[in-house]
């Protein structure tokens, strides 16, 4: 068909593409589409009645450390180029954004090589290449390729849309760590832990809560947080879900027909909080090492916060103290304290005790800065 794969950045900004075969024969292409956030473009040529030769994915979960593979690419500009290598690691994450997937090889890789296949030794591509760690520029035998898998999926929508239309839950999440594990009585350190619900979301339609831990997706185990929106971007658009969660200390399912993340982007869906008056109310609790005040107008001003975010602020916190341990700050806002939503400063204190007979390890707390949620166990023994 004259569809071509490579990495957007390597035809990112380009005022023109030209495709150079092999045999020296060029051709003139389009973009059908791109995606920044994994790093991949689809071209087309004209193959004007020419048979032109074609490769075919793999299936990169079959790859195992070890393997033998192939780099072909155009390193340095010197032309068609192959290298040989193993398979040194697989999954691994990049700093690239939140859909890293990729295989670690040491064949060879430089400079020119993005966009290029990266072959199992039964001639099926499982990769492409796309980034190297190299503190010359040269290689030294850390190379990344994108799984097929992955690359797979991103290629097909953009064939059939001309860009991609990922599955779209509507969660914000964190890692599950030893404490928060504790914290919530669950057994098992796994799964992605929601630390808000977006308003107007699938998930806010389905039911999820602050401060559920979701185990699996689709019948996939969730093991780490960064595994969920892998998983829920690979899912079609529409398509009903169960979602298996931990909350309040037992496991139930929901089921949620999910959105299109690209639509849900370019809208603002946000609801404004309602923003109820309470009295004023300090409390110094010494547990946790903090000193809490139901939100005015005052304290909105001298920590330059929105009074909308929640209704109890942390006014001080005590140097060396359980929270200021786990960097949580003065002017920051908490919004549920254990299995609590926190409207004023008692409910915080009704929090610890509830936390103290269960003999909990720890207090969970959702806290805010007006930017991002994020959830802290603080040790309370």
């Amino acid at each position: 068909d004259g569809l071509i794969v490579t990495n957007n950045h390597v035809i990112e900004n380009a005022d023109e593409i030209k495709i150079l075969l092999s045999d020296e024969r060029e051709f003139n292409a389009k973009v059908v589409g791109r995606d920044s956030k994994t790093d991949i473009a689809l071209l087309k040529v004209d193959p004007n009645g020419i048979d032109l030769p074609f490769v075919e994915f793999g299936n990169s979960e079959n790859l195992r450390v070890g393997d033998w593979v192939l780099a072909v690419g155009n390193p340095f500009g010197l032309g068609g180029s192959v290298t040989a290598g193993i398979v040194s690691a697989r999954g691994r994450e990049i700093g690239q954004g939140q859909y890293d997937d990729f295989i670690q090889t040491d064949a060879s890789i430089n400079r020119g090589n993005s966009g290029g296949p990266l072959f199992d030794m039964e001639g099926n591509v499982i990769g492409i290449n796309t980034a190297i760690f190299s503190q010359s520029g040269g290689s030294i035998g850390i190379g990344f390729a994108i799984a097929s898998n992955l690359a797979d999926q991103v290629v097909s929508q953009l064939k059939k849309y001309g860009r991609t239309k990922r599955g779209w839950l509507g969660v914000y999440i964190q890692e599950v760590t030893e404490e928060i594990a504790a914290s919530l009585e669950l057994k098992e350190v796994r799964g992605a832990l929601v630390s808000s619900v977006r308003p107007g979301s699938p998930a806010e339609k389905a039911k999820f809560l602050a401060g559920d831990v979701v185990l699996s997706f689709k019948g996939k185990l969730i093991n780490k947080m960064r595994e969920l929106p892998r998983i829920v971007a690979s899912t079609p658009v529409g398509e009903k879900v169960k979602v298996e969660i931990w909350r309040d200390e037992k496991l139930i399912e929901l089921y949620v027909v999910l959105g299109e993340l690209e639509k849900a982007e370019n809208e603002n869906i946000d609801q404004d909080n309602d923003n109820n008056e309470v009295s004023q109310e300090n409390e110094i609790i010494k547990l946790l090492g903090i000193e809490i005040s139901n939100i005015n107008s005052e304290l909105a001003k001298k920590f330059n916060i929105d009074e909308k975010i929640g209704k109890v602020n942390i006014t001080n916190v005590e140097e060396g103290g359980p929270a200021f341990q786990k960097f949580i700050k003065a002017g920051e806002i908490i919004k549920r304290a254990g299995r609590r939503e926190v409207n004023r400063t008692n409910d915080v204190k009704v929090a610890l005790e509830s936390a103290i007979q269960r003999n909990s390890k720890a207090l969970l707390l959702l806290i805010s800065d007006g930017k991002k949620e994020r959830f802290v166990a603080i040790n309370i023994n």
